[in-house]
């Protein structure tokens, strides 16, 4: 996995306005075709921490997790420090002010949530692509990738207290670029239309054969619009907890508060999550197509 930390205002070179407020954003994610859409939103460099050999998904995202377009190696020189130390020591340097997108299994924060007490009430918010609420997930019928992959470690975050939003794929599967639209990214004069392009065939590929989707889903790119465009989705708050064994491992499953129960539950005296519901389809859609397409 990998960790990295940036500024960046809150506008998102000018699609959201020149009053939009500066933030600090930590992106924590594993390596992907997702992650890379979503990191070319960005014109600024960041600072990646690699904790260990990364497990890629080959079938979904190539052997080489980017569609096997043979990237050359980073030349960024490798941090001594773990993720969670990396996430710990700046979310106390700058309290209350820093964001993390997390597009991956949730170890890394579960491992900074246990080793500062404090961290969960100083960072100001957290927003998870993961889970599959009241829908099928995409590991199996259960389970959603992210979650599954350490659900332990996700029990763990989302029992902190912290202000997090979860983003499930409930809600990324309804916005999609269809082949039409992967067309015109490649005819576009997008900073990195022609390598998502090539990247994204393997990726389209495998929506075919798994989904019957002709094009790809946009699961991290929705997830980093929640963060910076929260008004294009409504939300549901409730207590969020997550199967860490048996058939179900990796289930997320959320209390709604509709009931009264007659006793506790495991579920009892943990603080509510905002869980995304619904989704503008065609606003999100739009604003990734702009920021795709932006020379």
């Amino acid at each position: 996995m990998d960790a990295a930390m940036a500024e960046f205002n809150g506008q998102v070179d000018g699609l959201l306005g020149a009053s939009a407020k500066r933030e600090k954003l930590i992106i924590d994610t594993d390596p992907g075709i997702g992650e890379f859409r979503c990191f070319s939103f960005f014109h600024w460099d960041c600072l990646f921490l690699w904790g260990g050999r990364p497990r890629i998904a080959d079938f979904v995202h190539g052997s080489d997790g980017l569609g096997n377009i043979s990237l050359p190696s980073p030349s960024a020189k490798k941090s001594e420090k773990s993720a969670s130390e990396f996430l710990t020591e700046k979310v106390s340097e700058y309290p209350g002010e820093v964001s993390i997108l997390a597009l991956g299994p949730l170890t890394n924060l579960a491992l900074a949530i246990k080793r500062d007490s404090s961290f969960a009430s100083k960072v100001r918010r957290i927003v998870v692509l993961g889970g599959a609420f009241f829908a099928l997930g995409n590991v199996n019928p259960a389970a959603e990738a992210n979650i599954y992959g350490d659900p332990e470690a996700a029990d763990v975050v989302f029992t902190s207290g912290a202000n997090i939003v979860v983003v499930g794929i409930n809600v990324t599967t309804q916005v999609k670029l269809t082949d039409d639209d992967l067309l015109e990214l490649r005819q576009s004069k997008g900073k990195y239309a022609l390598l998502l392009s090539d990247m994204c065939k393997f990726y389209r590929d495998w929506h075919v054969k798994s989904d019957d989707v002709y094009g790809v889903f946009l699961h991290d790119p929705v997830s980093f619009v929640a963060l910076v465009r929260p008004d294009l989705f409504t939300y549901k708050k409730g207590v969020v907890r997550v199967e860490t064994q048996g058939i179900c491992m990796g289930h997320t499953l959320m209390d709604q508060g509709l009931k009264k129960w007659n006793g506790s539950n495991p579920w009892t005296g943990y603080s509510p999550l905002s869980v995304a519901w619904t989704v503008d389809v065609d606003g999100v859609l739009n604003y990734i197509r702009k920021l795709l397409m932006k020379a």
